[in-house]
């Protein structure tokens, strides 16, 4: 059985190539190369579709007195931390798997999680749902990424990966916006529902359309690796002393404070909009959608911004938009009553904002502080740190909007006050962090 399974997900075989004129070779390779790419971030996103789902659809659960709101933080935590641990593992399997079976898994479980979750009463059962969901999860992005290497020379790549990266803007727009106008219209079970039914849409797009390997569909290889002699125990040793470094290095693991207030919003902004200032789950949800497509703008014009306007150093503008963050925080969560293009603005600014950090304080600023023979392990530790710090953050926001919450004449009423300060107290914190590692350079 192990054996056969082994073997269902072992790298594709390499076909005889078909002897097609090179000129047809290469047409081949263009239309198989874009097929890939748009899946894979058509797919991711869709992945999304399926992890935000519970994102939508917690006030009404708490309303029907399914969870509490304490609950529905742990519930969330525990899908950050298998996500975290399973990004770890998944991207080591992910380099040596058939990447269209292995995401097409991925994508198949955590959408079947989702039609199960609308019928599941028991916090336990959730809980160790939602948290195979989050191990599954991790399986699309080491997917897309092995996919880009395998299809895309290293010139071509990083154009290609800085739009992918914005898949997961797509799909928290999606999210926001389907998944909440399903739930207006038929109620909080149907947006799993409905969720699971975008995965499954998801699902039949990778298998079809996301390619395994030019060698697969009888194309030469694209990248060919140059040939390497056997690392000698000194350049071993290095290896291995570089790595540690990253692990020991307190500004790589500062570096990733930032998610707390992503997480905060992301998880929590619909909640925080229909319980504070009344708007319906379809106009919450369309608010916190535009700092998701706000998100892409920055993050696809954060290394233009780095790099022509700050000759390359990336401490200025992460300190600029990190203060952008704060800022739009403050207006989210500080100004009384129902604003709805103010509501709006401050998601612009904390899209805008966020977008750009993840770039900077999630990968570049980390990759240029680590030895370069380090640069995967410095992005691992910025990978658990992080989504350790979102689950934290899950749990804690729970505890305290379920304990500032009162009855009033049999209305439950919530206090946000020390919602408010956290929040925002985070943000603030990744921004004086941040500045602790001003001047960090690599020491190699």
């Amino acid at each position: 059985m192990l054996k056969h399974l082994i073997s269902f997900y072992k790298v594709s075989q390499p076909k005889p190539c078909s002897g097609e004129p090179l000129s047809m070779q290469q047409k081949s390779l263009k239309r198989l190369q874009w097929s890939t790419f748009l899946s894979a971030t058509l797919g991711y996103g869709m992945y999304y579709v399926c992890r935000l789902s519970l994102n939508v659809v917690k006030k009404p659960i708490v309303e029907e007195g399914i969870f509490s709101e304490t609950e529905l933080g742990i519930i969330g935590a525990v899908l950050f931390f298998t996500y975290a641990v399973g990004k770890f593992t998944n991207g080591f399997l992910a380099d040596r798997s058939n990447i269209n079976r292995f995401m097409s898994t991925g994508l198949l479980v955590t959408a079947l999680v989702n039609l199960f979750l609308g019928f599941v009463h028991s916090f336990i059962l959730f809980a160790i749902l939602w948290g195979i969901s989050g191990w599954f999860q991790s399986m699309g992005a080491a997917s897309c990424v092995v996919g880009l290497s395998r299809w895309f020379t290293d010139k071509e790549r990083g154009s290609f990966y800085g739009f992918w990266s914005a898949s997961h803007n797509i799909g928290e727009a999606m999210t926001f916006i389907i998944v909440a106008s399903v739930v207006s219209a038929f109620g909080w079970r149907y947006g799993f529902l409905g969720a699971g039914l975008v995965g499954l849409i998801g699902v039949l797009v990778i298998w079809r359309f996301f390619h395994d390997s030019p060698q697969s569909k009888g194309l030469p290889a694209v990248n060919v690796p140059r040939a390497k002699k056997a690392m000698n125990a000194l350049e071993t040793e290095e290896f291995n002393r570089a790595q540690k470094s990253v692990l020991k290095n307190p500004a790589i693991w500062i570096l990733a404070f930032m998610y707390i207030s992503r997480y905060a919003v992301n998880s929590w902004g619909v909640f925080y909009l229909q319980a504070e200032k009344g708007y319906s789950t379809l106009d919450a949800s369309f608010i916190i959608s535009i700092s998701s497509v706000c998100g892409i703008v920055g993050t696809m014009f954060s290394g233009v911004i780095s790099d022509k306007f700050f000759g390359g150093r990336r401490n200025i503008p992460a300190l600029i938009f990190g203060l952008m963050n704060v800022v739009a925080l403050c207006l989210f969560l500080l100004v009384p009553g129902v604003h709805f293009w103010l509501d709006a603005l401050s998601m612009v600014l904390f899209g805008l904002g966020i977008g750009v950090l993840i770039c900077f304080l999630g990968g570049l600023m980390a990759v240029d502080i680590a030895p370069r023979t380090a640069s995967g392990a410095a992005l691992g530790v910025v990978g658990i740190a992080s989504y350790i710090g979102a689950g934290l953050q899950d749990v804690m926001s729970g505890v305290l909007i379920e304990g500032n919450k009162h009855v009033v004449n049999g209305v439950e009423v919530y206090d946000f006050t020390y919602i408010n300060w956290f929040w925002i107290g985070a943000a603030l914190m990744s921004v004086l962090l941040a500045l602790l590692v001003w001047n960090a350079r690599n020491r190699e």
